[in-house]
């Protein structure tokens, strides 16, 4: 189950850099490379920074090709998949939860302590940070006001942490549910950090 909701979470990740790269106007090649960079960057960092050369996304060709697949779809059928955007936005959400929570997992699995395991596990922001970037815009997750992007994934990959001694099959169900928790009802209730006054 949990490679399945994998595999879904990169798709969605997949459609957002896709539409970004639409919004953008930029051409097929800059759509998929926008597409890939969103669903695998941020992974692909967190396997880089703890030596799991070459990156287990890079050593996954069905899911790359599914990447570029996601991406020409959305490229074709852009009017159609903007119009779902409610609906990217949950499924964008869950993908972050389960993102932060397996990435909590990893570091454990590194030997990585609380702080390692938190940045670690804020992979799951990284490939839209990339995604910006390429983009030309200041990363989201620096100024997100009323969403809770990174922080929820923050402060769901340390509930896995705490909870994986005790629970280890509990703890990332529940690091991804507080993600999700976090990011739906931090946005329906204007939610923020705090900025300089």
């Amino acid at each position: 189950m949990v490679e399945g909701l994998v595999w879904l979470g990169t798709l969605v990740f997949a459609a957002t850099g896709a539409l970004k790269g639409v919004e953008k106007g930029f051409d097929l090649l800059g759509v998929l490379v926008l597409a890939t960079v969103t669903a695998v960057g941020g992974g692909s960092i967190r396997d880089v920074l703890v030596g799991t050369l070459p990156p287990t996304a890079l050593r996954n060709e069905p899911l790359l090709w599914s990447v570029v697949l996601t991406g020409v779809l959305v490229f074709r059928f852009h009017p159609r998949v903007q119009a779902l955007g409610p609906f990217i936005y949950y499924l964008d959400t869950l993908g972050l939860g389960l993102f932060a929570a397996l990435g909590a997992e990893r570091g454990l699995q590194a030997g990585l302590g609380p702080f390692g395991v938190a940045w670690r596990a804020l992979s799951g922001v990284g490939g839209g940070v990339l995604r910006d970037v390429l983009s030309g815009e200041v990363p989201g997750i620096l100024y997100r006001a009323g969403d809770l992007y990174a922080s929820a994934a923050l402060v769901g990959a340390l509930v896995a942490y705490a909870l994986h001694g005790s629970h280890p099959e509990g703890a990332l169900f529940l690091g991804a549910l507080t993600t999700v928790f976090l990011r739906v009802f931090g946005r329906r209730l204007g939610l923020r950090l705090p900025t300089p006054k």
